[in-house]
């Protein structure tokens, strides 16, 4: 989606990128030799670049490292979450506890809780309607996705470049689903353009072996599900109420077939 954003960074960009966010260190030279580039070439974008400027840095030993690991687990993502785990970390705490832990998260990455349009509520219902998802994947399915992570207020902020402010981010073996969540029950044009904004930016962080799954959840509804164009663009995105948030990993994941 929205696949022209990417144009802002080259494919040799993202191919230095993804060879070093998938590695624990490397140096100019060996990532030269390792993507078969001119290391003067590379030089130029280790400095020039600003996806490198924004999303690695570089150490003592003149190694390179992403904020943001491609690897399982995502090493980095904890850094920029109100709340980071797996699901079953998730669903064997207390909702007062998870909220409790969100919170506290949220003040460690800056996130503003000002609580005047009834933020702690939102996030109330958001962790709930993700709870009733995961019941339904425990009678609906034969499990295996208790590993899978699961971040609650992903704010990657501190780039020019690359900017994502999720909701919800469930990172499967495959894909990842970045779900945009509104209290409401009527569908609007730019909410749905808001909730399919950033899967550009994480098709970056993430990496090309990942399919980005942007859906917005609309918790004031009900027994809603269907795809709705994303603005001019050809394209479209699921928008369902909470309890229809199964059907949205179902359609992608083949659950039921």
């Amino acid at each position: 989606m929205g696949n022209n954003r990417l144009a802002l960074f080259s494919r040799e960009e993202r191919a230095v990128y993804a060879l070093i966010s998938r590695n624990e260190g490397l140096k100019a030279r060996e990532i030269a030799a390792k993507l078969n580039m001119d290391r003067t070439a590379v030089n130029r974008l280790l400095v020039s670049s600003a996806l490198m400027r924004e999303m690695c840095y570089q150490d003592r030993d003149y190694r390179w490292h992403a904020l943001i690991r491609q690897t399982i687990v995502h090493e980095g993502l904890y850094e920029f979450s109100g709340w980071y785990g797996t699901v079953r970390e998730f669903t064997e705490t207390p909702a007062e506890a998870w909220m409790a832990q969100l919170q506290e998260g949220c003040r460690r990455i800056g996130r503003n809780l000002n609580d005047t349009r009834g933020l702690i509520h939102s996030f109330a219902d958001c962790g709930e309607t993700m709870r009733n998802l995961f019941r339904d994947l425990v009678q609906m399915t034969a499990g295996g996705f208790e590993d899978w992570e699961l971040v609650f207020e992903f704010r990657l902020n501190r780039a020019r470049m690359i900017r994502i402010y999720a909701d919800v981010l469930l990172v499967t073996r495959e894909r990842v689903f970045s779900l945009e969540y509104k209290m409401k029950n009527a569908i609007d044009p730019e909410e749905v353009l808001q909730a399919a904004k950033y899967a550009p930016y994480l098709e970056v962080v993430f990496g090309d072996h990942y399919d980005i799954i942007p859906a917005l959840v609309l918790t004031g509804a009900s027994d809603l599900f269907e795809f709705v164009p994303v603005g001019r663009e050809d394209a479209e995105i699921a928008v369902c109420s909470g309890d229809m948030l199964f059907n949205v990993m179902n359609e992608y994941m083949g659950f039921l077939e």
